[in-house]
């Protein structure tokens, strides 16, 4: 393949290929909209004596021993990232997650993907690296004026991503890869003189007159501190709830339930390539797949391509599925979040709950869906796509990459209404973009709940504080202002710089 390229490069240019002494590709990506698919490169070339300039962001994580301590809560992209953005300003991070680190994270995710066990507090979202760790390691985001994009690859880069993630256009890391980058994050924190620990849950902000103080621990322990990120992900619903009692500020936010279908990879690669057998020089096919219906969107998300389904749940009476793909993307599944808009109003039953409304309307549904298992563990209600198109229950169900298992269930007769109705003409009219889509070699899994969070922090735009509290810097997705890996990597290095300003006033 470098051969070729280089063969391709010579021809471009005019030029002998003997004249050319390097060249790096700057940007790569797929066009398959006509029956040939392409694949468009963009390459800087050194010819003759000419050299390529270094194109690595120049980092340093100088010694932070003696600087302010700034506590951070969470260990996931945007934890990780406002702490090593506050070494390089100066701080001295004390990361704080509730999980473990992430080698201890595989046994227990080991054992539930066997089905024997769930433990609440280390699990595919909760421990060292957040959700994002046992993920297909998206990198892809359109939040480009949250920060600069590059930078935060540069910085997975530094800590052992592959070069691909800086120049695909859609650019991904694996769930093989990412317990590496980590792991080598947590070293770059500690070497630098951070701390980190795990199995350390933060059970109350510390406020007094209006201004953060600290934190307060499980086992009773007191942290002091000016300033607190707190980046606890969409998961940690113990937190709204502590925030709640201590009568800070949540704000109700849209968000999105549904179900994840999987497809086999070869039907999605026939689709969307336009040939029976994939080419292999092209990688898995992927999709994007998005309509309104009713006046909500329905839309495909986390598409993993050459992935697996796993378990997303965090506590033993509920089922919630995400999605994740190793590095090479080659199992024989393809499978995405297929989910429904929701609105706070969508869900009047619940309003009466105020704020938290849509967040005990996801766990009703997660309820549910463990509920229409049959209370077996990890086992997910699943149904063939056409037949949930049809309103009609799988008499048997094809094989699926999810581990715990799959149980034929109606989900077209117990997902609310206004969810299955538009899930159903949202299906049509997938098909109707991609044919085939639409199959009974598919099958939807239940329950889609956490692609984004029913709540939001609410915090002030320019100093990035809580509205009402100094000194808390809500951050990520758990707080509402990120919506996966790279824009909260993004907002996780904006609350450290606005932490910096805070200090520094």
């Amino acid at each position: 393949m470098p051969e070729l390229l280089k063969q391709r490069i010579a021809k471009d240019i005019h030029g002998d290929i003997s004249s050319i002494t390097q060249f790096r590709k700057v940007r790569q990506s797929i066009d398959a909209r006509g029956h040939h698919p392409k694949v468009n490169m963009m390459v800087d070339v050194a010819t003759g004596s000419d050299q390529l300039s270094p194109d690595l962001l120049k980092l340093r994580y100088d010694d932070v021993h003696s600087g302010e301590e700034v506590i951070v809560i969470g260990a996931g992209p945007a934890g990780l990232f406002a702490a090593l953005r506050l070494i390089e300003l100066g701080m001295k991070p004390i990361v704080l997650e509730r999980g473990k680190e992430v080698s201890e994270r595989k046994k227990d995710i080991a054992l539930l993907m066997r089905n024997e066990c769930l433990n609440p507090e280390s699990n595919y979202c909760f421990g060292e690296g957040g959700a994002g760790t046992f993920s297909d390691g998206k990198l892809y985001t359109r939040s480009t004026k949250k920060g600069d994009v590059k930078r935060i690859l540069s910085i997975f880069h530094y800590h052992g991503a592959q070069d691909e993630i800086l120049y695909e256009a859609h650019p991904h890391l694996g769930t093989d890869m990412l317990p590496v980058i980590i792991k080598n994050m947590r070293n770059t924190i500690l070497n630098a003189g951070g701390e980190i620990h795990f199995s350390t849950k933060v059970v109350d902000i510390l406020i007094n007159n209006t201004k953060t103080e600290g934190v307060k621990l499980e086992d009773g322990s007191i942290l002091k501190a000016r300033a607190v990120v707190l980046a606890t992900g969409h998961s940690a619903r113990d937190v709204y709830d502590m925030l709640l009692r201590r009568d800070i500020l949540l704000e109700a936010k849209g968000f999105a339930i549904g179900v994840r279908v999987e497809h086999p990879q070869v039907l999605i690669d026939s689709i969307q390539y336009h040939q029976r057998i994939r080419s292999e020089f092209l990688p898995a096919a992927s999709y994007s797949l998005v309509d309104q219906v009713d006046g909500r969107g329905v839309y495909s998300f986390c598409m993993c391509p050459g992935g697996h389904i796993v378990s997303a749940s965090t506590g033993s009476h509920e089922i919630v599925v995400n999605g994740m793909s190793a590095s090479q993307r080659n199992s024989p599944f393809a499978n995405a979040g297929l989910v429904v808009e929701i609105h706070p109003e969508d869900v009047p039953d619940y309003q009466q709950l105020g704020v938290l409304a849509g967040l005990r309307f996801q766990e009703s549904i997660e309820s549910l869906a463990y509920i229409n298992n049959g209370g077996q563990g990890q086992t997910a209600p699943a149904q063939r796509v056409a037949d949930f198109v049809k309103g009609k229950l799988s008499g048997s169900l094809p094989e699926c990459s999810y581990l715990p298992g799959t149980l034929s269930s109606p989900l077209h007769f117990w997902l609310p209404e206004m969810i299955s109705t538009r899930l159903r003409e949202g299906l049509k009219r997938f098909d109707r973009k991609m044919q085939g889509f639409v199959t009974n070699e598919a099958l939807l899994l239940g329950v889609e709940s956490r692609s984004s969070s029913s709540v939001r922090i609410p915090r002030n735009a320019e100093t990035m504080q809580h509205i009402q509290i100094e000194g808390l810097f809500p951050c990520g997705e758990g707080a509402g202002y990120a919506g996966g890996i790279t824009s909260s990597a993004m907002d996780g290095e904006n609350c450290a710089q606005a932490v910096e300003r805070f200090l520094k006033a």
